[in-house]
């Protein structure tokens, strides 16, 4: 049977998987940042999972104000890298599990949430970038990847608690598969940060440091949370923290926190990370 491992939470700052392109990751600028990931890139190198669902969003990409699912599952062997306007990153391809991938969707489907299947994706940097942070530059990803896209661009989002729901039924389907995995679930984006308008450059610590300590011990008092409140406190781009619902709903009840990094500012944002291990399987 397939189990969740572990559950990892990152910000995707498109500035970072630059900064790595561009070879400037040493720069006084930068380096704190990167020497905040380097206790997970050893953890991960030993822990190395089969599988990572890595849940993201598209920044209007791969899909746009034509076609805009809630919730879209990657279901393909193989998903190019997307041309953001500057070219695609200079990483490889990132291989899939379709095997996998068409069992959570139907278990997903049949468990009552609408997932919309997409046999041809390309990934932004929402997924290449937190990929980036733990494995580095490598000639080829060393896991397989299952994409799975959340709107958090176009209103409405999802809530907090279909997210968070959404995580509960991804741990089933997983669960559920016959072959024997480890299965680890990312959630990206985040954390406060506001990318326009008079608030533009906004980052609220004190908030973001509440949401940590609440996703670990506490992740039934997120549930609740309306847009509102991710608008007011973090931000019109904190509302991507509900993708962190999502990787919280799949571990489970208690949690072991393994790691946690927190740093200001990352390309005018709040960079938040976390490492988290389910106590029961």
């Amino acid at each position: 049977m397939a189990r969740v491992t572990a559950g990892v939470a990152s910000s995707h700052i498109p500035a970072i998987g630059a900064a790595l392109d561009l070879g400037k990751s040493d720069t006084d600028y930068w380096r704190p940042v990167f020497a905040g990931y380097d206790w997970s890139r050893d953890w991960i190198a030993r822990e190395r999972p089969d599988v990572i669902v890595l849940v993201y969003n598209d920044h209007a990409n791969a899909f746009s104000m034509e076609l805009i699912p809630t919730f879209a599952i990657g279901v393909a062997q193989r998903f190019a890298v997307c041309d953001e306007g500057y070219g695609p990153r200079p990483v490889p391809e990132v291989e899939g599990h379709p095997e996998l991938a068409w069992h959570i969707a139907a278990s997903t489907v049949l468990d009552e949430f609408d997932m919309t299947i997409v046999n041809e994706l390309d990934v932004d940097h929402g997924l290449t970038v937190p990929l980036s942070l733990l494995f580095g530059q490598p000639a080829s990803w060393p896991v397989k990847v299952i994409p799975l896209a959340v709107n958090v661009v176009q209103y409405p989002p999802p809530t907090s608690n279909r997210c968070f729901e959404l995580g509960r039924a991804l741990r089933r389907a997983i669960q559920s598969f016959p072959e024997d995995l480890s299965v680890q679930v990312w959630g990206t984006g985040g954390m406060s940060h506001q990318l326009q308008g008079p608030r533009a450059g906004l980052i609220n610590e004190p908030w973001d440091t509440d949401f940590l300590n609440r996703l670990v011990a506490d992740p039934d008092s997120l549930r609740a949370m309306p847009h509102i409140e991710y608008l007011r406190e973090a931000g019109s781009e904190g509302i991507e923290l509900v993708m962190w619902l999502i990787m919280r709903g799949a571990l489970g009840g208690r949690v072991r926190e393994l790691q946690r990094f927190y740093h200001v500012p990352a390309s005018n944002t709040a960079l938040g990370h976390v490492v988290l291990e389910p106590t029961e399987f």
